[in-house]
């Protein structure tokens, strides 16, 4: 998971290594007629101005067991190989196959359900759809189809609030989507297309209705920040990396050597799920709560042409064995409107959205548990109130200069 009070296009360009210095200037000559000698006393050079940092004016976490709302567990479906958008003709019907996107749903939301609605090849005026699944996938994907005027019902076992979709993270980075290692060129080039859609298709929701907002994201690491094929210079998406910029030791106020930041949009699901929902009834969807135990229950609903968006539940469905769950834990803090800035650190990760501070720091594949894990919690809050308490240290020491 932005750019509290910035725009997308905004530049911040800081000179760090410059000092501010006062330039003296040269003596008034003395007058040589009666005028009595006067001895010229230099003017002192003022102390040169500290060197700002980065992260100087942010203000750090207040991590204390007294500010927990809740913690809670959700389960992000994830192939190594990366998501399916994939059409199938059968049993007379056209299904879409479209869900495993990791951790980067809500970012790549947009874009992939373009992916999908494009392999409809008939007119979609008036056709009738069905879309099963209301996570942000099935809701994005059915506002796409309503848009180019197809009929379209949901059919879901949940609903917002009650989705995985609904304990997202949402930070708009498409990140933990496959494994490098099996990713094909056949993919990449939907996950390249898909991204940059859905990262010009967002920013028409910024704004507190949508519950859309840009936030500085700071990456920390101990040793020089790599860049890999998504992101940094060279990567496919570094062009949607705005206002980047590293930072080496002493460059800035945080308890890591290096610091990477970039700005980005920050979601709320909450908020934008639930306007997701009123915008799709109100342009004339239909919901139907039933869930589906086999693959031909799906392919008895009544229209000709399906969108399977149904997450996790796809492997069951329709035999996935590569979709595997991921468990994330979230601590949600009570909410610090002041706290305007995303931080990540290995596998930490602070958020914060006007539902509280979000901390998080597991990624456990293979898990179906969504019981929170007591210890887990214990060691994620510790090690978040250690990171903010030397980033205040920092920031003290600063401002004694």
């Amino acid at each position: 998971m932005k750019i509290r009070g910035l725009e997308a296009k905004d530049s911040l360009v800081m000179n760090r290594r410059e000092a501010i210095g006062l330039a003296l200037g040269s003596a008034a000559a003395i007058p040589a007629c009666r005028e009595p000698t006067r001895k010229v006393v230099p003017v002192p050079p003022r102390p040169t101005a500290a060197v700002r940092r980065e992260g100087e004016d942010l203000v750090p976490v207040r991590v204390e067991p007294n500010l927990e709302i809740r913690t809670i567990a959700g389960l992000r479906p994830y192939r190594p190989s990366g998501f399916v958008v994939r059409r199938e003709d059968t049993a007379g019907k056209t299904l879409v196959h479209h869900y495993g996107h990791g951790g980067g749903g809500f970012s790549l939301s947009w874009g992939t359900s373009q992916l999908a609605v494009k392999m409809i090849t008939q007119p979609l005026s008036g056709l009738d759809c069905a879309v099963v699944g209301a996570g942000v996938m099935g809701l994005s994907t059915a506002r796409l189809l309503q848009l180019q005027g197809a009929r379209v019902t949901i059919y879901a076992r949940d609903q917002p609030p009650e989705t995985t979709s609904n304990v997202a993270g949402a930070q708009w980075w498409p990140f933990s989507v496959f494994d490098n290692n099996r990713r094909s060129g056949a993919f990449s080039a939907q996950y390249v297309e898909a991204a940059k859609f859905s990262y010009h298709y967002f920013q028409q929701f910024a704004g507190p209705e949508w519950g859309v907002r840009w936030v500085p994201n700071y990456y920390l690491s101990a040793a020089p920040p790599l860049n890999g094929w998504i992101g940094g210079p060279g990567g496919v998406l570094h062009d949607l990396q705005v206002g980047f910029q590293d930072f080496a030791p002493g460059e800035h106020v945080f308890s890591h050597g290096y610091a990477r930041r970039f700005y980005s949009m920050m979601i709320e699901p909450a908020v934008y799920l639930r306007r997701m929902m009123e915008e799709f009834r109100r342009s004339g969807g239909s919901l139907s709560v039933r869930s589906f135990a086999t693959a031909g229950e799906v392919l008895a609903l009544p229209q000709p042409v399906i969108f399977n968006c149904t997450g996790l539940g796809a492997g069951a469905l329709f035999g996935d064995t590569e979709l595997v769950p991921i468990k994330g834990q979230l601590t949600f803090l009570l909410p610090q409107p002041e706290v305007n800035y995303t931080l990540i650190s290995g596998d930490l990760y602070m958020f914060p959205r006007s539902d509280g501070i979000l901390l998080g720091g597991t990624y456990e594949t293979g898990e179906w548990s969504t019981t929170p894990d007591l210890p887990a919690k214990a060691r994620i809050l510790e090690a978040q109130r250690q990171l903010f308490l030397r980033m205040a240290e920092i920031q003290r020491s600063r401002n004694k200069v």
